[in-house]
């Protein structure tokens, strides 16, 4: 039996849906979809989905992008798109946000101080308790740790 694409993105898409706790909806994301060759068709179904833990996915999906495969992706836009919607974004949402605002400041130096700006601005996880010798989560502090990083090695 030959399974069509619809079909495939359908039950992947029913399994995201699925896949309430995070670490199986990290699991499902980054094991499953990331490798999927369906995974930009769902990136961009998921980014426009209302339920924010499937949108979540959209983001995940989407700092994998900004990483790997910028080409294709409007840098702009999702900086636009994080300062406009970040701050208010439920919390799983917002951690993906943030996470692909933290990754096009360290991969991409011509956007990195518009995305510290927008960290700043915004002030997401900017008091969130961070263990010793860890980074921090809120967006200018990873990305200048990050980027420092880099630089050393």
């Amino acid at each position: 039996m030959v399974v069509g694409v619809d079909e495939v993105m359908a039950e992947l898409a029913a399994m995201l849906r699925g896949a309430r706790t995070p670490k199986v909806h990290d699991w499902l994301v980054n094991y499953v979809v990331k490798k999927s060759p369906h995974s930009e068709d769902l990136r961009q179904a998921w980014l426009a989905d209302p339920d924010p833990v499937v949108a979540s996915a959209g983001w995940a999906l989407t700092t994998e992008g900004v990483a790997k495969k910028p080409e294709g992706l409007d840098l702009p836009a999702l900086l636009d798109t994080v300062e406009a919607q970040m701050k208010d974004a439920p919390e799983r949402l917002q951690w993906a946000m943030n996470h692909c605002l933290a990754q096009i400041g360290i991969e991409h130096a011509q956007y990195r101080s518009r995305a510290i700006g927008i960290g700043e601005l915004l002030g997401v996880l900017k008091d969130y308790p961070t263990a010793p010798d860890c980074t921090s989560p809120y967006a200018p502090i990873w990305i200048n740790e990050m980027v420092r990083r880099q630089t050393v090695r």
